[in-house]
């Protein structure tokens, strides 16, 4: 639907007033806010004036577009000249010497679209658009007569009158700009108090994050300076104890033999506790190296068959199966690493399933991995407690807690290095059911090489140390061990029985 409203000439400059005059009656009766109505008239007086210098003059008509939402489009048209260079006109980068083209560049800012139509010797025709807003209602046939029948009645209203308008409009302008400059002062102001609060906070938290740095430092110092000056002494506890209940130094009465025995776990269990406080500092320091081997799964797995499948007491009514790997790739990463990792999570296993299995397995992962999984039929593990016990020293409570030593590092130090190598562990477990871990690693490690010390291995590892049959071979040992203490070097034995000879084994704790 196209409503024209009122059409009239532009002959003399008295008329641009009166145009800009029925422009503002038209928007107000429209419906248009007093800030859409000095805009509307504003640029149609301007467009109005150009006609009027550049053509002689022109004609100005008013027209309502639309049905359910409507336009308000002013068409001012001339038969001057015409623009020669109109694209150059319309460029944001023209800069007019003549003042030619500012009144398009104001009418342009003022409506919501400008639609221009010129040539030379053909005159120009000037679109002016404004849109209705979503909160005025469209008009209708009858209502938009009113307004014509209203325009008709109306008498135009004296020159000075509509400059006296003006006036006010510009200076209702200037007040509200008054007041945003003031809303500007003070927002600059609260801008800069948030500054200066955003600056302070960043400070205090540079502060806490460098006393945070120093406290890691001072643990990691302290962990490894305590590892180092607990690690004589228990050699010295572990070895006495050992030459005792080997009986070189002569037979135990029961009490004696169970006293010592005593002593040889609880020292056994304070080392692995020094251990792992020294795995974890160096692990925390970054001070890893990770040497980085070819090697096949089902290689790897065959070590660790031999290595866990040793723990099980005879008779155990748990079995520890390894998946045979199926089209798995060479793995080019660290195997000592992996493996420290994978003996961690098996000896967890079997420490807690009193029945069942314990089964151990990998495949393909995504985006280049490969995931190891241990599974177990034990006791399982509490929704709640599942994120706490890849926490240093937790330990969740059970009925088997008792009877099974452990210095809750284990996990902690299993999350640290399976992120170290690249990758990532997780768990699945229902109580009463099982748990099941699973290691993702990359493939290919690609990770720094370049760290100043080594990991351990991890507890639970056990190799053949030479026989002891005397009294001076022990002495030797003992000799040994604490001249190997002496340059950083660290075995912890424990004793295992096997015929009439008793054999000392490392226990997967040498640093050098």
């Amino acid at each position: 639907m196209s409503y024209p409203i009122l059409t009239t000439e532009v002959r003399f400059e008295q008329d641009i007033v009166q145009v800009r005059q029925r422009a503002r009656q038209i928007a107000k009766g429209l419906g248009f806010d007093s800030q859409a109505q000095t805009r509307i008239a504003t640029a149609v007086s301007e467009i109005a004036r150009n006609a009027f210098k550049y053509a002689g003059g022109g004609k100005v008509e008013f027209i309502v577009e639309g049905e359910s939402r409507q336009i308000f489009r002013t068409r001012i048209s001339d038969s001057g000249p015409g623009i020669a260079d109109l694209p150059a006109v319309l460029s944001p980068n023209f800069r007019s010497q003549t003042g030619a083209g500012l009144g398009l560049a104001a009418a342009k800012r003022l409506m919501d679209e400008v639609l221009i139509d010129s040539a030379p010797d053909r005159g120009t025709a000037v679109q002016l658009i404004k849109q209705f807003s979503k909160q005025m209602p469209a008009l209708s046939t009858i209502e938009l007569n009113q307004l014509v029948d209203k325009l008709a009645r109306q008498i135009p209203e004296d020159p000075y009158a509509e400059i006296q308008q003006q006036n006010q409009e510009l200076l209702r302008t200037l007040d509200e700009l008054r007041q945003r400059q003031e809303e500007l002062v003070q927002l600059n102001q609260q801008l800069e108090d948030t500054n200066r609060g955003v600056v302070a906070l960043y400070t205090e938290l540079n502060e806490k994050a460098e006393s945070l740095q120093r406290e890691g430092e001072l643990k990691t110092s302290f962990l490894s300076n305590m590892s180092h000056e607990f690690r004589t002494p228990l050699t010295a506890i572990l070895s006495i104890s050992e030459i005792l209940l080997n009986r070189l130094d002569g037979e135990l009465s029961p009490e004696q033999d169970k006293q010592v025995n005593f002593i040889r776990q609880s020292a056994e269990s304070l080392a692995e506790l020094v251990n792992d406080s020294l795995d974890l500092a160096k692990v925390e320091a970054g001070k890893v190296t990770v040497r980085v081997t070819d090697f096949e799964v089902e290689d790897l797995f065959s070590v660790l068959r031999g290595m866990m499948r040793p723990l099980l007491p005879q008779n155990s009514s748990v079995s520890l199966i390894f998946e045979a790997p199926l089209e798995l790739p060479i793995l080019t990463t660290d195997e000592g690493k992996v493996s420290q990792i994978l003996r961690n999570l098996i000896y967890n296993a079997l420490k807690f399933t009193e029945a069942g299995e314990v089964r151990v397995a990998a495949k393909m992962g995504e985006g280049g991995t490969v995931t190891f999984s241990v599974a177990d039929t034990g006791i399982g593990i509490p929704p709640a407690d599942q994120t706490r016990i890849f926490e240093e020293f937790v330990q969740i409570e059970n009925h088997l807690q008792k009877g099974v030593k452990g210095t809750g590092l284990g996990l902690s130090l299993c999350k640290k290095m399976a992120e170290f190598l690249g990758g990532s562990i997780a768990i699945e477990s229902s109580p009463e059911v099982g748990s099941t871990f699973f290691v993702n690693l990359p493939i290919v490690y690609d990770g720094d090489l370049e760290k100043p010390l080594e990991l351990s291995a991890a507890k639970g590892v056990k190799t053949p140390l030479p026989v002891i049959n005397s009294r001076s071979q022990a002495r030797d040992l003992a000799a040994k061990v604490l001249r190997v203490e002496a340059e950083d070097c660290f075995s912890v034995f424990a004793q295992t029985v096997g015929g009439n000879n008793s054999v000392y084994r490392d226990r997967g704790r040498q640093r050098c």
